[in-house]
């Protein structure tokens, strides 16, 4: 199969739903989260090893539903025991893993998701697939703000439609989602895997529906901003000087709102559209030009070219003596977005002890969130704490509220 697979040029994802077929009686059982999930766990450590076997992009699966009667807090530790068996499998046969939160299971929602790989100790081989129909059916954020959140963690994408709060795979322009949004997201993250129409009941009439499919997508994928941002990242690779005419033009192209304008409505944590669609444009640099033209871009650019730039420091990630003068400058500035930018996760690998705290101190001061400082909880130190302790003594001696981000700092949480 492997072989085939080679010689027509296809890419594969394991999935690992089994129907029926460790359990003859109960669909989908047994999980990792009911009785006999060690069941599950060798199942999935099979379908790793025909994985690794076909060259496969992952293996992706889910937690399961809770069983009735079932106390949350047992499957939670089920799924806690079970993933360090599945994760070492993974890691010995170099093949991916994408955890999917699935309407009505344990892990139902991104979020979920994400602090199931926290509880884990984050590990590198455990990633995120995830459903674009099941975000419209679960999530508060749309399916496009998910996608951006889940960013480099993701190494699977199923494409369907669903209604809201339905889970319900439909074909595209049957439900609520905005396909083109979605796929310019995708573009914007600069996601290198496969993004597959997944619609699991259409088997009967499959060649017609997949032309149908395809036909969406191609419209989807030729309308602003995804068509303009991949036209530009074309004509940056071919001309490296194009990027300081297209830079500005971001904006206007994409447009300028926050990426997750539920939680982060100023864009000061995750950033904005326009933010993103200029770092694309940043990658397509080839890397010899980065230490000419970021200075220059920077520096000739305004507030929100300036954010791009800085944004796009930890994916360039240029020597500290080019990234680093910029970070220092937007420290320097009372513009909050130019602060938060300037502190994320470029400045919590590369800035000095001294200024990163007078940077965390800044932030404190500003009402930028503790959330858009990369690394703090590793970094936080005595003298940090000494200093914040004398900021919210100096507020309170002026009656002023004491900001709810110096408290986690002094508390360590």
């Amino acid at each position: 199969m492997a072989s085939r697979l080679s010689a027509l040029g296809l890419a594969v994802v394991v999935e690992t739903g089994a129907r029926y077929l460790l359990d003859p009686w109960t669909k989908h059982h047994p999980t990792l989260v009911s009785d006999g999930w060690l069941r599950r766990v060798d199942f999935l450590r099979r379908a790793i090893r025909v994985a690794a076997d076909l060259g496969a992009e992952c293996v992706s699966f889910f937690s399961g539903a809770l069983p009735p009667g079932t106390d949350p807090e047992l499957a939670r530790t089920r799924l806690i025991d079970a993933l360090p068996q599945v994760i070492e499998e993974a890691v010995a046969r170099g093949v991916p893993l994408g955890l999917e939160p699935e309407p009505g299971h344990v892990v139902e929602r991104l979020d979920d998701a994400l602090a199931l790989r926290a509880a884990l100790g984050e590990p590198e081989t455990l990633g995120i697939t995830l459903d674009v129909g099941h975000c419209v059916a679960v999530e508060t954020d749309d399916a496009a703000t998910c996608l951006r959140r889940a960013g480099k963690l993701l190494v699977n994408v199923q494409l369907d439609d669903m209604p809201r709060g339905v889970h319900e795979h439909r074909e595209f322009g049957e439900g609520e989602l905005d396909l083109p949004a979605t796929l310019a997201a995708l573009a914007e993250i600069g996601y290198p895997g496969l993004a597959s129409v997944e619609l699991p009941r259409h088997s009967h009439a499959a060649p017609l529906i997949a032309r149908r499919a395809l036909t969406a997508l191609q419209r989807a994928a030729a309308t602003a901003p995804a068509a303009w941002l991949e036209l530009a990242v074309k004509e940056i690779r071919a001309d490296p000087a194009r990027v300081r005419a297209l830079l500005p033009a971001a904006g206007r192209e994409v447009g300028r709102g926050s990426l997750c304008p539920s939680r982060d409505p100023q864009g000061l944590v995750h950033g904005t559209v326009e933010d993103a669609a200029r770092a694309q444009l940043l990658r397509a640099l080839p890397p010899g030009t980065l230490a000419t033209e970021l200075p220059e871009l920077y520096r000739y650019g305004d507030d929100a070219e300036k954010r791009g730039v800085l944004r796009a420091l930890p994916d360039l990630d240029p020597a500290p003596e080019i990234g680093l003068p910029l970070i220092q400058d937007a420290l320097r500035t009372n513009d909050i977005r130019l602060v938060a930018a300037a502190m994320g996760e470029y400045a919590g690998a590369h800035l000095d002890q001294h200024s990163w705290r007078h940077g965390v101190l800044k932030c404190v001061f500003v009402g930028v969130p503790l959330a858009a400082v990369a690394r703090w909880r590793e970094r936080v130190d005595a003298e940090l704490r000494r200093m914040v302790t004398d900021y919210a003594e100096e507020c309170r001696a002026a009656g002023r509220e004491v900001a709810p981000d110096a408290h986690r700092l002094l508390g360590g949480a």
